[in-house]
């Protein structure tokens, strides 16, 4: 995720302190990947340095979170436009995907003695089905359900990016444990067998 980016396109919004990018950040995204001041604060430092963002005078009564206008804002340049307008228009690329921990979990686990790979799977799989029924219900409450501004459809599209992820997770698993019972069968693995279904798990499923 790029913290850096997305600080700089709310300031196109106009200046602000480093708290309220912080809570513009967290209304529209849910606070799903949620934000300390000082990791705000240190990439405002770096977007400076760097001439994409410059700092003012704060002008203006005391804001909710006690700023005054004697604190500093940040502003965006005209090289931190383009650099939001170059971040809009090019893909996300996949050729170097972030580390997934699960998967490097896995991956680690099928290599070594002594791991109860299908307890971890159906673990993990009980613990991805809990978290899915979360979103869903959030998905189908609140002010991701009917939104009524952008920063509402903002958090239900994230939520919609859980949901999916969590489903694509649970297929993985599923297709995971398929792939490793395979190998047991032909001698080349072992595995435990996969305890029964829960009732949850079928819920989560129908």
């Amino acid at each position: 995720m790029s913290v850096r980016q997305a600080l700089l396109a709310l300031l196109e919004q106009g200046p602000m302190y480093g708290y309220q990018l912080r809570a513009e950040f967290e209304q529209r995204t849910g606070a799903t990947w949620p934000l300390n001041v000082g990791q705000v604060y240190t990439t405002l430092a770096r977007l400076e340095r760097d001439g994409f963002v410059e700092h003012v005078l704060g002008e203006g009564p005391a804001d909710e979170a006690g700023e005054d206008r004697g604190h500093v804002r940040y502003r965006i340049t005209p090289v931190g436009r383009g650099e939001v307008s170059t971040w809009f228009t090019t893909p996300v690329s996949r050729t170097q995907p972030p580390r997934d921990e699960l998967a490097i979990k896995l991956a680690i686990a099928v290599t070594l003695p002594g791991i109860d790979v299908g307890g971890l799977i159906q673990r993990q799989r009980t613990a991805t089905m809990a978290a899915l029924q979360d979103y869903t219900r959030l998905n189908r409450t609140g002010r991701a359900a009917r939104p009524d501004h952008a920063e509402d459809l903002a958090w239900s599209l994230v939520l919609d990016s859980l949901v999916f992820g969590a489903e694509a997770e649970i297929r993985w698993l599923d297709h995971t444990e398929a792939r490793l019972r395979r190998a047991a069968a032909d001698g080349r693995f072992h595995t435990p067998a996969r305890p029964t279904t829960t009732n949850t798990e079928q819920e989560v499923r129908s």
